[in-house]
């Protein structure tokens, strides 16, 4: 599973049994988020969190990482189990609105934040599952 942090929504990304394919599953409202992530852990195999680091373009850590890093702390303490994971989410909503072009997929649905950032999960999920088979 994976998580793409936001100020108002979050989304959320998982992947097939094999660990192949990533592939968006919904928007969460964050204040809604830990509660999902619990009950989807409890009801479905879930071995490993991946969250998205959000690192601006100059290194330095944005604001809302702060924030992530509260919401994780309750996240470990509700599921012990189940491993957390960062990695750099830098630019993952921009190849989220270009794998939306590509797709052919309408400009109306490309300007549905919920659509980017659940997008934007799959592809930090994505970006996970390549590096741990490598």
């Amino acid at each position: 599973m994976s998580i793409d942090y936001g100020a108002k929504r979050c989304g959320i990304a998982v992947t097939d049994p094999m660990r192949i394919i990533a592939y968006p599953l919904t928007t969460v409202h964050k204040k809604e988020l830990l509660d999902f992530v619990v009950n989807y852990c409890k009801n479905n195999e879930v071995e490993t969190i991946v969250v998205g680091e959000a690192v601006r373009d100059d290194g330095n850590i944005a604001p809302i990482e702060n924030e992530i890093r509260g919401f994780l702390k309750k996240l470990a303490t509700n599921l012990k189990d189940i491993k957390i994971v960062r990695i750099d989410e830098s630019y993952s909503s921009k190849k989220a609105v270009k794998v939306m072009i590509d797709a052919g997929t309408k400009k109306k649905q490309r300007q549905n934040k919920e659509n980017i950032d659940k997008i934007s999960a799959a592809i930090i999920l994505q970006d996970y599952l390549k590096n741990i088979q490598l």
